[in-house]
């Protein structure tokens, strides 16, 4: 490998999902003042809203979403406009 060409700030950081409280140990260079224990081990700690734990994509859950609520007080807000 070639010298002097990673960033000096890689290291182990726990990401925590704050939608399921999943945590995943994941080298990274990202800043954080936050730091966490993780299997005994103080690390620095990213809160993130949103993981492969959580995502419906990969859990598989499917979410019904209100669209057609959504579309009627859509068209009830541009009425009261007019």
């Amino acid at each position: 490998m070639k010298k002097d060409i990673h960033p000096t700030t890689y290291r182990q950081v726990v990401f925590e999902d704050l939608a399921s409280g999943a945590a995943f140990l994941i080298g990274s260079t990202i800043e954080t003042t936050d730091v966490t224990m993780f299997e005994g081990k103080e690390y620095p700690k990213v809160a993130i809203e949103i993981s492969s734990k959580s995502h419906p994509f990969y859990t598989g859950e499917d979410r019904m979403l209100d669209k057609t609520g959504r579309v009627e007080r859509f068209k009830q807000r541009a009425a009261k406009k007019r």
